[in-house]
């Protein structure tokens, strides 16, 4: 999914499950608006905290894509079957300067 694309749905209430797979501390630094965190590692262990079913979308991402791969790969084995990355991943979304929810200072820049 464009990170426009995404922007534009989170707008408008129609945004579809958002999974951040890094570590707290950088999803607590800054992190997609409405992302749950779910650590790429607990995925196999957490997904039921996703309160979503398998017909749901669900975007992933990290900071680069590879623990969103996992992440993924995690969540097919589980029966999800509308999963996608989010395109440039976080590194991107902040190079771009798009709005970020922050735990640290809670607030949302």
């Amino acid at each position: 999914m464009t990170q426009d694309q995404l922007l534009a749905a989170i707008k408008q209430g129609t945004a579809p499950v958002i999974v951040d797979v890094r570590t707290q501390g950088e999803y607590e630094s800054g992190h997609v608006p409405g992302a749950l965190h779910l650590p790429f590692h607990a995925v196999w262990s957490r997904h039921d905290e996703i309160n979503a079913n398998p017909e749901d979308r669900i975007v992933l991402y990290c900071e680069h894509g590879p623990r969103a791969w996992i992440g993924k790969f995690a969540l097919w084995t589980m029966g999800y079957k509308k999963i996608a990355y989010l395109d440039g991943h976080m590194s991107g979304w902040k190079e771009r300067g798009l709005p970020m929810e922050n735990l640290s200072r809670n607030t949302q820049e």
